[in-house]
């Protein structure tokens, strides 16, 4: 089996296969554990600017999630629900002896966090989610302004394999507009853009990305319409990217109001990328919450 990735400095890189579903992840540090899941497209080398600042506190886990980075990527769409990619998180914690444990996502993975949060309260002892809406509202209550800034999310839940042979003329080139194209970033904002590259330039992770979306549209909307009456009581934490397309287009922390019933919000220099765009101001946002 190849070697794996060590894309966050001091952190060790790890894999396990718990229920039969690859994960790779790195750990760090030591303290009460923190799992942090990065988003679309990156992998779990977004956070090397954080974590290892935040491994001066807490037992930090990055993995990446199923279909993305090194993880496994399953056939099937439904496999790509944020239920299934929240699952493998569960099973990784289980299998590091953590009951609980603080809980921070950005993108596709503050998505998979909020599930995580809804299917197992008892797990998370704080959730931060960066620079989202939520899903249910986002896709029920659909701007013209919301679905030019984001698009992606209908060009790439097309069916198979539309999508995927349009980008593989050009990964990079796909990809690294999906990073410039959510408020303001340059390349030079992403230091860890090589190992993004590395990752969807396997035909399967590109694959299994555009699932992930397909899955959003066919399988967690109606899981989140399901639980709209749900409200989590763990504090949370919501960032968002000051010159995001999220904040053109929505007052984030109202989205989140009816949802979160202990909830802090706090806009942070910079677009949707923010986390690399301004690491330590969101260092500093994280470091005021948690406990």
């Amino acid at each position: 089996m190849a070697e794996l990735r060590n894309d966050i400095p001091g952190f060790t890189p790890h894999r396990v296969t718990p229920g039969g579903q690859r994960i790779v992840w790195e750990q760090g540090g030591n303290g009460p554990p923190l799992v942090l899941l990065h988003g679309f497209p990156q992998t779990r080398a977004m956070w090397a600017g954080l974590a290892p600042a935040l491994a001066e506190r807490f037992t930090v886990v990055a993995p990446d999630l199923r279909g993305y980075g090194e993880s496994g990527k399953p056939p099937g769409v439904e496999n790509y629900s944020f239920r299934a990619m929240a699952a493998d998180v569960l099973s990784l914690m289980d299998h590091l002896g953590h009951r609980d444990f603080h809980l921070v996502g950005h993108d596709r993975g503050a998505r998979c966090a909020h599930r995580l949060a809804l299917d197992a309260p008892e797990r998370v002892r704080t959730l931060t989610l960066m620079d989202i809406v939520p899903t249910h509202l986002l896709l029920d209550q659909l701007t013209q302004a919301v679905a030019r800034a984001y698009y992606h999310w209908f060009y790439l839940s097309q069916p198979h394999p539309f999508p995927e042979n349009m980008i593989a003329a050009d990964p990079d080139a796909y990809y690294q507009s999906c990073l410039l194209g959510w408020g303001g970033a340059r390349l030079s904002d992403f230091p860890q853009l090589a190992a993004y590259r590395a990752a969807w330039a396997n035909p399967e992770c590109r694959r299994a990305m555009c699932d992930d979306y397909r899955a959003a549209i066919d399988v967690d909307f109606s899981l989140d319409a399901a639980d709209l009456h749900r409200r989590l009581s763990c504090p949370a934490l919501v960032l968002y990217g000051a010159e995001g397309a999220m904040a053109r287009a929505f007052d984030v922390p109202a989205t989140w109001a009816a949802r979160l019933s202990d909830m802090r919000a706090a806009a942070i220099p910079g677009g949707h990328f923010f986390v690399e765009q301004s690491p330590q101001e969101t260092l500093n946002a994280l470091a005021g919450f948690l406990p």
